[in-house]
């Protein structure tokens, strides 16, 4: 592992504790929230908030883990790099390039959100047009600097954190003090009149678990950015801890106060709950504001996946799973190969919405819920593995020990198989469960036919 250390020194350390504060709230706060809580209501009624709490717990545990990892070894390459060195390196190498994969199919489908957002100010305005704009702008900034990746990452995920808190406390005044309903409280009993809290009993809250965990993806992006952090102890540390008070405040915080003011079995046929609770209190471009944050939200998504794929890439090539081009730097110290073949990945993407029938689309695209899971549970797994390698006193070393171990570990593999579980009983998902043994099986024959296989045998 120190040779892959050495290697990884290199990429220049820029992103400041303020970049990855706002770095790690923003990979916890997507699009969905905004846009698709209103069908995880819909499916399990106010018991999703349940639901929030205990996939927020369990990724509150992968990312402990990853925190003891990252701030062990903080490489760019982060969980491949840890699969290669405590699993072995066909599973760092699988790993790497389902997370690429995973990223590249997510921005495919923000990249084509972006198009739809610009049309809501610009009708005329043809999709591909700001799609493809994203993508040069974004890339562009990639390939300036990794500070400049951080600093737009900041502004993108202030803006959502600043929409979420005004919407909750604009709320709170609504439910507490009766603004913009006559001075008459609201209150919360809609959290339990409409059917009572589980209104769809216990199948509802199962069923909504996959899209609970698809709202997490990318919540795991702080490991990537420990290899360039500038003090990965200190700024890693921090912002793990943060999340799960941070998932309380804007998941369950923004939900708890949708569904007191709304009843929950309305949510879903009238528009994004948050551009409802701006227009009752009289703000009557509440749905451009929200357009506003949630084009910045895909912004956002398609700057982190560059930077991601960008420096698994560069990994990749350095644990000699991918081609030595990607391993090389540009005079700004970013992996500058990487990055570019990311961004044309992502101009593949914009021209499928056309080729390709919009179902489809859906399909490839959920297969990176598969691949968040298998990143999450091979992180858990790779802590387990490390673990195994230090003798007592070198675990009483560690600067950011994972809490609960062994048991935490344990418990959140069982919710991540759970998910896989629930992912068979729909249709759609299903399908995304079908794609990935497709995925492995093109990347084992390229293991193989490639003879990266015996080039870690001779070793």
């Amino acid at each position: 592992m120190g040779e892959r250390n050495a290697l990884n020194e290199n990429l220049e350390r820029g992103l400041e504790e303020r970049h990855i504060q706002l770095i790690a709230l923003g990979g916890a706060i997507g699009v969905g929230l905004f846009l698709g809580s209103a069908t995880a209501i819909q499916t399990a009624g106010p018991a999703i908030l349940l639901v929030y709490a205990i996939a927020g717990l369990m990724i509150f545990f992968v990312m402990r883990a990853l925190g003891e990892l990252a701030i062990a070894y903080p490489v760019s390459g982060s969980f491949s790099a840890y699969a290669s060195e405590f699993i072995n390196p066909l599973m760092g190498y699988l790993t790497g390039w389902t997370y690429w994969f995973m990223w590249i199919v997510t921005c495919m489908a923000e990249v084509t959100a972006v198009g739809v957002y610009v049309r809501f100010w610009i009708p005329s305005m043809p999709q591909w047009i700001p799609a493809l704009a994203a993508v040069i702008i974004m890339t562009a900034v990639n390939l300036i600097a990794v500070k400049a990746y951080g600093e737009f990452e900041f502004w993108f995920a202030l803006i959502k954190v600043v929409t979420i808190i005004a919407m909750i406390i604009l709320g709170l005044l609504m439910i507490i003090f009766g603004l913009g309903n006559g001075g008459k409280p609201i209150g919360i009993s809609n959290l339990w009149t409409n059917g009572g809290f589980f209104p769809k009993g216990i199948s509802g809250p199962v069923m909504s678990v996959v899209m609970v965990a698809f709202a997490y993806l990318g919540i795991e992006l702080i490991g990537v950015t420990a290899g360039e952090a500038k003090n990965p102890e200190k700024t890693i540390s921090s912002a793990i801890n943060k999340v799960l008070w941070r998932i309380l405040i804007f998941y369950i915080g923004a939900l708890t106060v949708i569904m007191a003011i709304y009843p929950w079995n309305q949510l879903g046929t009238i528009g994004s709950p948050f551009v409802l609770t701006f227009s009752k209190l009289g703000i009557g471009a509440a749905a451009g504001i929200i357009n506003f944050v949630v084009l910045t939200a895909a912004l956002s998504s398609c700057n982190s996946g560059i930077f991601s794929t960008g420096r698994m890439l560069y990994n990749l090539s350095l644990q000699g799973v991918a081609p030595k081009r990607f391993g090389q730097l540009s005079k700004s110290h970013v992996p500058m190969f990487g990055i570019i073949i990311s961004a044309c990945f992502l101009l593949v993407g914009v021209l499928l919405n056309y080729v390709v029938p919009e179902k489809v689309f859906t399909y490839v695209t959920s297969v990176a819920t598969f691949g968040a899971i298998w990143v999450w549970g091979t992180i858990l797994v790779c802590q387990m593995k490390f673990r195994k390698r230090l003798s007592p006193d070198q675990v009483k070393e560690l600067k950011f020990p994972t809490i609960a171990f062994p048991y935490a570990n344990w418990i959140s593999l069982f919710f991540l198989a759970f998910v896989i579980i629930v992912m068979m009983f729909n249709h759609d998902t299903l399908m995304s469960l079908a794609v990935a043994p497709v995925w492995f099986g093109i990347l084992l024959i390229a293991y193989y036919a490639f003879g990266f296989n015996r080039k870690f045998t001779k070793k």
